[in-house]
């Protein structure tokens, strides 16, 4: 496996910077709404915003 298993980990280096360059305050959740129109955006915050969209939907309950 050339990949790392903690891949999530070293991407998501600065927390809060997608909060910050969206305008939300980093106790509340991003919008759905605003997640999407900020990931067809190109440059840092698109590519940030596209990794959120995809983590989000890795949210998978472990028992």
């Amino acid at each position: 496996m050339a990949s790392s298993k903690k891949w999530i980990a070293g991407a998501t280096k600065k927390k809060g910077a997608l909060h910050e360059a969206l305008h939300v305050p980093k106790d509340e959740k991003i919008p759905a709404a605003k997640l999407h129109a900020a990931a067809k955006k190109g440059g840092k915050v698109g590519k940030e915003a596209r990794l959120a969209e995809t983590l989000k939907g890795l949210n998978h309950k472990h028992s």
